[in-house]
Formats: structure tokens, C-alpha cells, sequence
């Protein structure tokens, strides 16, 4: 099957593997940013397979996990109003704010609803005049696309009871704050397929340029990321940095034009809290002054409070890259997949939810 065996090919992995044992001379440490990267790396057993001093650890890829407490908090406010529906994507229902969920708040009676993309709670909006849709759009440069045109759609068939939270991250800045926080030392760079699908290599060009760190962008097959690795190894070994595509069957060096100009059209980047990360400079995506008006909290009056994370919660460190999950006192006890303290519990992007359901749930 084409692009499924090809790249789960085990011939071709022990081959990458024989060439990543041969150019690994000393202890490197790569991350990746990317919540599909960080599931594929634990559903095939990427890192038992590597040599012991070539160590891969999660960044702030998923969306949902970097999503501060007062984000979810608005979100719930919005619901509360009377007359008000508010729909989102499905990962977002059980992620703790500073007292309660939108699963809870569906239990006791909001109107919360699940969608599968933005469009359809347009749909939602245009089959409920009466009534206020509030959109919470979640995620990074990947969804901020149908996003943005939803918004043009709701503008183009007048749907004026069409509300957006504005909550869409750029992963490139979170990059930068890593880096200029220099809490991890980082030989590399494995980059986010879908997010460069969108953006393409050009955005990560200062990180070779102004650190001399190599990046990579990978697809998410067991070969794409052992070709991924072997690819920074050899920039390594050759006194290099750079930025080079590994997953060029998808991604191209400016990514998508089409989507980048309705991002644009309807988008400015603003200063963005990232959970576990606090402030980052133009890191968000807010509504530009056309369409503010569509701006949920904004129209509905909720101002957004101080993020409170959950004591004893470690995602913040997670997110960063300075502690795994069996790290945290509340991992497998308090906190797991069935009742999460935390959001890297509950995403399928989470990395504690990756470690949970890849360990069996076991501590270490």
C-alpha cells in the first residue's frame, strides 16, 4: 500500500538504524514539537530502538496542552450565558480549568456541543437564528486555516450570530522562547509535518542562523522519523545546520500560499500565553479589526483572568522538556487518562496520555 509499507518498511529501518548507530559518537538530545510525532515516537517504540545516547523529547506540540486554564475558563463563561451554544472540538470537553470542564458544564446543562471542524458549528449557527454559536478554535497554524475560513463564510452568508475564541497558537515563537530560555540543551530540531504543510521551512530558518541548531521537518511513519534523525545526525557530523524537508512528499519550502493569505486576511498575531511557557511575543492569532466583531468574548463581555494551573500538575515542565511524566507525583495515581488532573492527560496529543497508554500506565 503506497505510503502506509513503504514507510513501516522493517528492512528499511534497520538499515537507518545500522546508520544512525555508526554516525551517533556522543550524547545528542533532539525535540520535537509536534503531538503526532510525540504518539508515533511511543506507538512504534521509536526511542527503545535508537542508540542509548540519542535521547528525543516532547516540546509544546500539542495545542490543547499549551491552551492556558483561562482560555477553557472564558469558554465556560461563554456557555453559561443564556441563550448561548458553544462548540468545539471533541479533545477540549474534559480539560480541567481552574474548577470545572466543558464536560462538566454540558452535565449541568450547558449547551455544549462536539464538532468535528469550525464549519460545522457554522452550521450549527445558520440552523439557530435565535440563538448565539460561540466557536472555541484551538489548535496551531494547521487548523487556524478552515478556521479563518469559516469566519469568511459566515461573513459572506451573513450569519451574524456567529461568534469566535480566538485561541490559535504559532508554533515558530514557542521555538524561540525555548531556546532563548535555555533551560534544555538541544542538538536539534524534529519539526511538525502538518503545522509546515502550512507555514513550510522558510519560518524556522533563524534557528540554524542564530543558534546553529539543525531542524528537520519529518513526516510520521517509523521510517520518516529514523530518516529524520539520521538526517540531524549527519548535519552533526558535518559541522552544519540547516533546515532540511525530510517530509517533502507533503510539505514544500512555503508551505501553503492559499492558506497563509486567508490566515492572514482574517488574523493578526498578537502576544499569546502559552500553558507552562507564560507570555510569548507574537505567538497568537486574535481577530484583525474586520471581523472583531465576531470577536465571543468581546461581544458577550468576559474578560480573561489569571491562568491557575492544577497543584502538584508537572505539564508545564512536560511542555518544556525538562521532566517526562512517570516525573510527576500525580502521574498513574491521581492523574489518568479516565480522570485527568491535567491537559497532557487528556489529549490523544498529550505526552502523559502517550506514556500512559504506551507503559500500560505503569511508573517506572
Amino acid at each position: 500500500m503506497k505510503f502506509v509499507d513503504e514507510f513501516q518498511d522493517p528492512k528499511l529501518v534497520k538499515g537507518l538504524l545500522q546508520e544512525i548507530g555508526g554516525l551517533a559518537k556522543r550524547r545528542v538530545t533532539f525535540m520535537e514539537v509536534c503531538g503526532t510525532h510525540t504518539m508515533a515516537l511511543f506507538r512504534y517504540g521509536i526511542r527503545s530502538m535508537l542508540p542509548d545516547h540519542v535521547n528525543i523529547i516532547s516540546g509544546p506540540g500539542c495545542p490543547v496542552c499549551v491552551t492556558p486554564t483561562n482560555i477553557l475558563d472564558a469558554a465556560m463563561d461563554a456557555a453559561r450565558k443564556e441563550n448561548v451554544i458553544l462548540a468545539t472540538f471533541g479533545d477540549m470537553m474534559r480539560v480541567p480549568g481552574s474548577s470545572s470542564s466543558l464536560e462538566m458544564e454540558k452535565a449541568l446543562r450547558s449547551d455544549v456541543r462536539v464538532v468535528y471542524s469550525a464549519t460545522d458549528s457554522l452550521g450549527i449557527a445558520a440552523n439557530n437564528p435565535d440563538r448565539k454559536v460561540v466557536f472555541l478554535g484551538v489548535g496551531f497554524e494547521t487548523t487556524a486555516p478552515s478556521i479563518a475560513c469559516t469566519v469568511l463564510g459566515a461573513a459572506r452568508k451573513g450569519i451574524e450570530n456567529f461568534k469566535l475564541i480566538a485561541a490559535n497558537k504559532l508554533i515558530p515563537p514557542a521555538m524561540k522562547a525555548l531556546l532563548e530560555a535555555g533551560e534544555v540543551q538541544l542538538d536539534g530540531f524534529i519539526c511538525p509535518g502538518h503545522v509546515s504543510t502550512i507555514i513550510g521551512s522558510e519560518p524556522y530558518e533563524f534557528i540554524p542562523k542564530e543558534y546553529g541548531i539543525p531542524c528537520v521537518i519529518s513526516g510520521f511513519e517509523p521510517v520518516d522519523i529514523l530518516q529524520s534523525v539520521l538526517i540531524l545526525l549527519r548535519q552533526i557530523e558535518e559541522g552544519k545546520s540547516g533546515v532540511e524537508i525530510q517530509y517533502s512528499r507533503s510539505v514544500k519550502p512555503d508551505g501553503n500560499p492559499v492558506a497563509k493569505r486567508v490566515m492572514s486576511e482574517v488574523f493578526e498575531t498578537v502576544d499569546s500565553d502559552w500553558r507552562g511557557l507564560g507570555e510569548i511575543k507574537a505567538s497568537g492569532l486574535a481577530l484583525n479589526e474586520s471581523f472583531r466583531e465576531r470577536d465571543a468574548l468581546e461581544y458577550l463581555g468576559i474578560e480573561l483572568k489569571e491562568p491557575v494551573d492544577p497543584p502538584g500538575c508537572l505539564c508545564g515542565e512536560i511542555l518544556r522538556g525538562l521532566r517526562s511524566p512517570p516525573e510527576c507525583g500525580l502521574y498513574g495515581l491521581r492523574c489518568t487518562p479516565e480522570r485527568p488532573v491535567g491537559p497532557c492527560m487528556v489529549s490523544s496529543e498529550g505526552t502523559c496520555a502517550a506514556y500512559y497508554r504506551y507503559s500500560g500506565g505503569a511508573r517506572p
